[in-house]
Order: C-alpha cells, then structure tokens, then sequence
C-alpha cells in the first residue's frame, strides 16, 4: 500500500472541519459530487471534545458512509478503534502509535498515513513500517498556524526522490499551489491536503472551489 502512483498531478485530499453535521455532510456531498477529491480525512477535534463516544461513532458513520457512497477512501484521524470497527484507514501523529500495529490490526487494503513534519528520516521510517503515505509540511504559514515550521523546498524534493508516497500540507491554497508547483519544478507528488480553503467555504460556493481545484492540480 505504499506504491508511488506515475500520475504525474497530485490528488485533492481534503481533512474534514468541525462544521455542524448536518451542514458538514451538506458540504461533503457538494464536493463529492464534482469528483475532485481522492482521499478524506475525518478529523473532528472540537467534537471528541464536546460529545460522548456514541455520538462520535453516528458521526464517524454517516461521514463513511457518505464517503463509500462515492468510492472515495477514508482515513481516522489517529483513532485506531474507530479506523478499526468502520474499516477505513487511519492517519497517525508522531505520538499517535505504530504504523506496524495498525497496518496488522487494519489490513493490507486500507491506507495508513503518517505525519512526518520536516524530517525525511521519519518519512523514510514511515516507508519502512508500512504506511501509504508521509505527510510533510507546513507547506506555507497560515492563519491558524502562523508560527508552523516552514518546510524547505530541498526536503520536500529529496522526499520526492524516495520511492514513497508523499504528501504536503499546511497553508495550501489555490492563490499559492501553482508557487509550490513551480518550487519543486513541476515533480510528481501523490496528495495535496487541504481544509481551510476548501471546508471554510459555504455550502452554495464549496463546489465551484473544489472544482477550481481540480483544474490547477490538473495543470500541475
């Protein structure tokens, strides 16, 4: 599950927000339907915060089961039990256990994902234990994350040159991915990841904004 894809443009991978449920699958079923997204990460933070486990899983349920109706692969973000009882992969935090452990306790058909920051040791460990992806980043400072530690290009192009699926994130937005594109000299990455210029949108705008997406991952 870790196989570098040839496609040269790299896919849309959209994390969830903590948007009400019912505008969040609204919103989700909008971007779904224009067929821009690849890969979708639940993360819903302010929710494990706020609701007792019942109803993270009629959450977690009605988001997958959204998702599987577009044959669109899903991620747990760092909840190995909840990845494990839905049958969805499972993104991991440095400090959020073993890829080992979870690609034994998931499978072989599910992708695993790692965050790797600015280390290409830890992606190349990532590749190591099993993931299916590294994530790297913060690509650009952002709004939520100003004080991020900025990647340099020259990482994410000897991360590039490893046989390993890589993904960027933090700060992206399509004022600025055709600047990344050009930084690493139009070479193939597997995902962008994005929330903010994409989940902050309204219902009614949310699908034009995925569809804009696609044509510049398109012209990557």
């Amino acid at each position: 599950m870790n196989t570098q894809s040839t496609d040269k443009a790299p896919k849309l991978y959209l994390l969830t927000n903590d948007d009400e449920l019912t505008t969040l699958l609204d919103k989700l079923q909008r971007v779904f339907d224009t067929g821009a997204v690849s890969l979708l990460q639940i993360r819903r933070k302010s929710t494990l915060k706020l609701y007792d486990l019942a109803t993270v899983y009629r959450e977690a349920e009605m988001i997958v089961s959204l998702a599987n109706d577009y044959d669109i692969d899903v991620v747990m973000n760092d909840d190995l039990e909840l990845a494990s009882h839905f049958g969805t992969g499972l993104h991991l935090g440095q400090r959020d256990g073993s890829v080992r452990v979870a690609r034994e306790i998931l499978g072989d058909d599910v992708v695993i994902g790692r965050t790797c920051h600015t280390d290409i040791a830890l992606f190349k460990q990532a590749k190591r234990e099993g993931a299916s992806y590294g994530a790297m980043g913060t690509a650009f400072a952002s709004i939520t994350k100003p004080r991020a530690n900025i990647i340099s290009r020259d990482i994410l192009l000897k991360a590039i040159e490893v046989d390993f699926p890589l993904c960027i994130i933090g700060g992206i937005a399509l004022e600025n991915i055709h600047q990344l594109r050009d930084e690493l000299a139009g070479r193939p990455v597997e995902y962008i990841a994005v929330t903010a210029d994409i989940m902050g949108h309204s219902v009614d705008t949310i699908a034009n904004k995925c569809r804009a997406w696609q044509e510049k991952l398109n012209n990557w």
